[in-house]
């Protein structure tokens, strides 16, 4: 089954768009172009399977209980400092995956780094 892939809003949404733009008309910086990159082959993965190996697809309880449902963390990059994650819940249909984060990988787990990271909110159904 593949899945929808929805940005959480405003900040996911803003983001892809400016990168997808910049990298359309050649004005994205070489750090965004990679991100872009990066980012789009995990959204390609991520919507035919999100348990895809090269993801590294888990959940992350912290930030479960702090939002109440179930968030998800795959990555985009590994063994790089400061390698970026994507933060993800299913929904808000079944067949629908919103990405709610992009981060940089919390590098100390165990003072309570998933405290700093600030997901977005859920899009509303439409």
């Amino acid at each position: 089954m593949n899945f929808t892939i929805r940005m959480g809003i405003p900040e996911m949404e803003e983001l892809w768009n400016r990168l997808q733009s910049e990298y359309r008309n050649g004005t994205i910086s070489k750090d965004d172009a990679g991100l872009y990159k990066k980012w789009g082959k995990a959204l390609k993965l991520l919507s035919t399977n999100p348990r895809h190996r090269s993801l590294k697809t888990h959940d992350i309880e912290a930030l479960t209980v702090r939002y109440g449902e179930k968030v998800w963390q795959s990555y985009l990059e590994n063994k790089t400092s400061g390698a970026m994650r994507m933060f993800w819940v299913y929904g808000p249909d079944k067949q629908s995956i919103t990405i709610i984060g992009l981060e940089p990988h919390p590098e100390d787990k165990k003072n309570g780094a998933y405290d700093r990271i600030m997901l977005s909110g859920l899009p509303p159904i439409e």
